[in-house]
């Protein structure tokens, strides 16, 4: 048994690090946690069903068509960003090879110097100079990298993510340098859809309720009670949310450096992002260009395997031969080759280099008749008894 290398090739994505999920070939990227994003899914597509299916008949017949023509944009645009975010790459700082790792911790330990036995080491940390202000980048223990400004270690999907906003679980992925203005988008759409499917619940039922009574409006359309009450309990949390985000935006500022207290601690540091301007800030975020990704998730990179392999067993006079070409196996299953003789008789389920040929036969038969002509040549051996015996006959005659 022996090991032999086979080179394969593999999509970078199996092999990138972190608590991440990949579909669609990497074109897809999640994290692993998504219980919440499909129910983030559930309850839109449910609650815009419910509406079209008891609401838009009747408000199309006696308000205007265009209400549910408006609804139905109103919610594939809503779909198509929260799948935007949820599907896309954040802004993943890829990890230090083994080489620059050693290469960056062979810098720190020339910096830092010697260290006492019983002292903490110094933090690893790097300032930058960013619009004539000290910006600390720190060391990230996991990525080994110095994470670039305003970039953080995300604790759920194990990666260090560029602009770092927070993970956010409703739509399966963390919120970054890459996707947040989409997320910003589907929070906006998605507190305009539920406003609008709530308000014109509340008009259903009231020009219903003119004409057949309150509770028999409730009793034709029983989906309506349960989308007022989803849509009264999303209301809060979801225009919430797109009005914090609006108030960051306008500063240049994440939720993670909000949390922080990054610009406003007792330090009172100023914001190095904002251009002191409402409107550049909004433009910065919102319109800015779109960054690639810096994995390359769909790249293709060789990979060495280390398989076994075991000499393939043919006849004996291939066996030389064979012995120098191993056949390879490979990791998970090892292929068992039984020694196989040539049968007597040659037909046609006997291979080619298994049957004998007819100058083996003659070489075989003339070895046998030399050995056959050597035997006779050669005297026959006395026996022990046989030479005491002569032995005691010559004394007799003597």
């Amino acid at each position: 048994m022996s090991a032999v290398m086979i080179t394969r090739k593999v999509r970078k994505w199996e092999k990138l690090p972190g608590k991440n999920t990949f579909c669609c070939d990497g074109r897809v990227m999640m994290a692993r946690q998504k219980g919440v994003f499909y129910l983030t899914l559930f309850l839109i597509v449910g609650t815009c069903a419910l509406f079209f299916a008891f609401e838009c008949p009747y408000l199309a017949v006696h308000l205007s068509p265009a209400i549910p023509v408006f609804a139905a944009l109103l919610f594939l645009f809503v779909i198509a960003m929260l799948l935007r975010t949820s599907f896309s790459d954040p802004g993943v700082l890829p990890r230090a090879l083994p080489e620059e790792a050693s290469f960056i911790e062979m810098e720190i330990e020339a910096a830092n110097g010697n260290v006492p036995a019983g002292q903490r080491p110094p933090p690893r940390i790097r300032n930058v100079q960013i619009n004539n202000q000290i910006v600390k980048l720190k060391y990230c223990y996991t990525c080994k990298i110095f994470r670039p400004p305003r970039a953080s270690h995300c604790s759920i999907c194990d990666n260090c993510v560029d602009r770092f906003d927070h993970h956010c679980p409703w739509v399966g992925n963390c919120v970054g340098k890459r996707n947040y203005r989409y997320f910003y988008l589907f929070t906006m759409s998605l507190s305009l859809l539920t406003i609008y499917i709530f308000t014109f619940d509340i008009v259903h039922v009231v020009m219903r309720s003119v004409d057949n009574g309150f509770l028999n409006t409730l009793k034709e359309t029983p989906g309506t009670v349960l989308e007022v009450l989803v849509c009264f309990f999303t209301l809060w949390s979801v225009v919430g949310l797109t009005g914090f985000h609006t108030y960051l935006i306008s500063l240049n500022q994440t939720t993670n450096e909000d949390i922080k207290g990054s610009w406003s601690g007792k330090n009172r540091v100023q914001n190095p992002y904002s251009h002191k301007n409402f409107i550049k800030n909004c433009c910065e975020v919102l319109c800015g260009p779109t960054y690639p990704s810096v994995l390359d998730r769909r790249g293709v990179m060789q990979e060495d395997l280390a398989v076994s392999a075991t000499p393939d067993a043919l006849p004996s006079s291939h066996s030389s031969s064979s012995s120098s070409n191993p056949v390879p196996q490979t990791t998970h299953a090892v292929l068992c080759l039984q020694k196989t003789t040539a049968p007597l008789i040659p037909n046609e389920h006997t291979p080619d280099d298994a049957k004998p040929s007819i100058a083996d036969t003659a070489e075989k038969s003339s070895s046998t008749t030399e050995e056959h002509s050597s035997l006779e040549k050669v005297p026959p051996l006395a026996s022990p008894e046989t030479d005491v015996e002569t032995s005691i006959a010559k004394d007799k005659i003597h």
